[in-house]
Formats: C-alpha cells, sequence, structure tokens
C-alpha cells in the first residue's frame, strides 16, 4: 500500500507514526510551504513531497489518500482524491455542512472505493464494549454528557504551530462528543435544542457551545464546549440504569462507576482507525467508519448551524466556507 498524507499538523503527526508500523509505503506528503513539508518528508521518510496536491493525486501508484489538511477544505480535497481513484480517509469531520457530507459519501459509493472518517472515539475498546451492551438491551443508557473546554484565543494548534486556518467549535471538537453520544444511544432524536452566541470580536467565530437532545427512546444527550475555558477538560460521561461510565480523554483514563483505569493515549488510540482503514482496503471489507455512518451526527450539526443562521444571520466565518 503506497500512502500520501495531506497535511502535516498534528492528525498528519499521528498518522505517520501509526504508518510506520504497517506494512505500507510512506510515499508521497502533500504540504504547504516547502520548508516545512520537506523537514517533515524527511523525519517521517516519505519518499517524496510536494506542495501540489493534484501532482500527487497524479501519481497511479498512490493507493490510498489521507487528508490531515484543514477541515474547510476536506469536502473538497476528498472529491479530487475520489475522483482520481484513490480510497480515502478523511479527517473529522467530513464535510461542514450535510451536503457535502451526502455528495462525499455518494461519490465514494458510486465509485466503488473505500471512504474512511477519522472518528477515534469510536473505536475505544471501553466505550465500543459499552454500546455493544446497550445494543444487546443489556443496559439502557439513561443520559449522555459531552464536554470540551481548552482556551483558544489564539489561531495555534495543539502542536504549537502558527494555523493559516481557523478551527470550529461546532464541525470539529463538538462533533467528536456528538457523534459518540449518538452511535453510543444508536437512536433517532426526536427533539433538539441549541445555542451558540454572536463571533467573538478577535477570532470571528462562536466560541461557545451548547446542544440537547432527547431520542426516541427517552434518552438525553448534552453536548457543552468553549473556546474560552482556562481549564483543559475533554470527557464523555454515561449514566445507564446499572452504572455510570466516564471516559477522560486529556486525562486518559475511563472510569466505570467507581473504578478508574488508565487508556490508551488518544494517538494511540487514533492509530487503530489509521490501521483499519488500511487493512479495509486490503481486505476489500468497510473501514471501521464509513462515510455513511457519521451522516446521523452531519444531519444535527446541519440544523444546529441553521439555528445559529435563523437567530444571528447566515454568513462566512473564518474557517468554514
Amino acid at each position: 500500500m503506497n500512502i500520501c498524507m495531506v497535511g502535516h499538523g498534528m492528525m498528519g503527526v499521528w498518522h505517520s507514526n501509526a504508518l510506520r508500523n504497517l506494512d505500507c509505503c510512506l510515499h508521497t506528503v502533500v504540504g504547504r510551504r516547502t520548508k516545512e513539508v520537506s523537514e517533515f518528508a524527511d523525519q517521517y521518510g516519505y519518499r517524496q513531497w510536494t506542495v501540489d496536491l493534484e501532482e500527487a493525486l497524479a501519481i497511479d501508484e498512490i493507493d490510498i489518500v489521507i487528508l490531515a489538511n484543514p477541515s474547510q477544505i476536506h469536502a473538497e480535497t476528498a472529491l479530487l482524491s475520489l475522483d482520481a481513484g484513490k480510497h480515502t480517509l478523511v479527517e473529522i469531520p467530513i464535510a461542514m455542512n450535510l451536503a457535502d457530507a451526502q455528495m462525499v459519501t455518494v461519490k465514494a459509493q458510486k465509485l466503488g472505493l473505500k471512504l474512511g472518517v477519522v472518528h477515534p472515539m469510536r473505536v475505544r475498546p471501553e466505550i465500543v464494549a459499552l454500546r455493544n451492551r446497550v445494543l444487546a438491551q443489556e443496559e439502557r443508557v439513561r443520559q449522555i454528557v459531552g464536554r470540551f473546554y481548552i482556551h483558544r484565543l489564539r489561531n495555534i494548534g495543539a502542536t504549537g504551530y502558527q494555523r493559516s486556518w481557523t478551527d470550529n467549535l461546532l464541525w470539529h471538537h463538538t462533533t467528536h462528543l456528538l457523534d459518540l453520544g449518538l452511535w453510543t444511544l444508536n437512536d433517532p432524536v426526536d427533539a433538539l435544542s441549541s445555542w451558540m452566541p454572536s463571533p467573538d470580536s478577535k477570532t470571528g467565530i462562536p466560541m461557545d457551545i451548547f446542544i440537547g437532545l432527547q431520542t426516541s427512546g427517552d434518552s438525553a444527550l448534552v453536548c457543552t464546549g468553549s473556546y474560552y475555558s482556562r481549564e483543559n477538560i475533554f470527557d464523555f460521561f454515561v449514566v445507564t440504569d446499572q452504572n455510570s461510565y466516564r471516559l477522560d480523554v486529556f486525562k486518559n483514563t475511563f472510569t466505570d462507576g467507581s473504578d478508574m483505569n488508565t487508556i490508551a493515549p488518544e494517538p494511540e488510540n487514533c492509530a487503530l482507525i489509521t490501521s483499519d482503514f488500511v487493512d479495509s482496503v486490503r481486505e476489500g471489507r468497510d473501514p471501521a467508519v464509513t462515510g455513511d455512518s457519521v451522516l446521523p451526527t452531519m444531519t444535527v450539526l446541519q440544523q444546529v448551524q441553521e439555528q445559529w443562521d435563523t437567530i444571528h444571520g447566515a454568513r462566512v466565518i473564518p474557517g468554514r466556507p
């Protein structure tokens, strides 16, 4: 398997580290700045580098493209990759609106190509086991609360790199929590309410969020977050009719009732998605997280965005096409 990596920020690093342990070739890396992308290629052992995505996609021997580039161009570049005949793994989110997500998914199906989306929390063994019990009706979820809080008033990512793009609280970090909640519940949404304030005067984006929904099975899912917080929080709390569970992503812990255990850090967990996608192409099966499977989450995100647009006026904001 010859791999093309598009982007070399934090997720480019995580995927490249995972690929080093797989039976594949780190073929080409695509970046925006020649100095940085060439240094990355040397560091991780890519055969070549380029600042031209179409040049990379034209290389016949490339089998898989991993899109770890800015969120607002995920859909655009996924369509280019699929049109070039490449199996494509897209970082979360698959797109920044429902229509584009559907377009990417339909394109992959039409061309008979594998399309995976990086939702690493779905492959956490602890959450997989809980969901399996829910599906088997061994436990019933009463409520789920997901929280994401960091301090991000400057456009600098987790690696300390000055970004050329702006992150989006709704269509990125909240997407992790919302998707995991909907996937765990596996139940249609009956009612939805949300709140995001006006854009911050410095960043140009809404910096806080609340989403509350009720399912047809009378369970509740609440997702909250803020880019103003001075404390970093990224957790997922589930209350069932039998127990409670807390996944703490930043602290690498999983609490089952009162029993807390250390779990794999997120880079190692994300590697499960990377390796699964490579294997899915080799084996001719669906990847762990398909494009189709994230459309329910994209539907709710679109509804939340439209609620905000109705209140504040639909507009172009930094990081969202």
